[in-house]
């Protein structure tokens, strides 16, 4: 699977819709966001099982100010419509690899109960 375009409109269903969905935040005129963009687009092709969506800051403002976004490019991970991992700067594909792993295995409602309990 490639990657797919999130907007104000589609974001939400998206991140709800899908157990895992990793969004890159960037713009065009990013170097960073150009040097991610073919790990992110592999990370893609290679866990189809997974969505990967991609915000374009300019295009989409109000989306990126409603994600707090200060720093292009900013990687979250979604798991069963729960943030999970948010971080600026582009990974090496290695991480990636890492972090898809890392949220595939994670338990959200275990994680959520014991941050509850906290």
């Amino acid at each position: 699977m490639t990657t797919m375009t999130l907007t104000a409109t589609n974001f939400e269903d998206t991140i709800t819709g899908n157990e895992i969905v990793l969004v890159d935040f960037w713009a065009s005129w990013c170097g960073p966001c150009r040097q991610f963009a073919p790990v992110f687009e592999k990370a893609a092709e290679d866990h189809p099982e997974i969505v990967f969506g991609k915000v374009d800051t300019e295009a989409e403002r109000e989306l990126a100010a409603a994600a707090r976004i200060t720093s292009i490019p900013t990687l979250m991970a979604f798991k069963n419509g729960h943030l999970v991992f948010a971080q600026p700067g582009a990974l090496p594909a290695p991480a990636l690899a890492e972090l898809v792993e890392a949220v595939a295995q994670l338990d959200v409602d275990a994680a959520i109960a014991e941050r509850s309990a906290s």
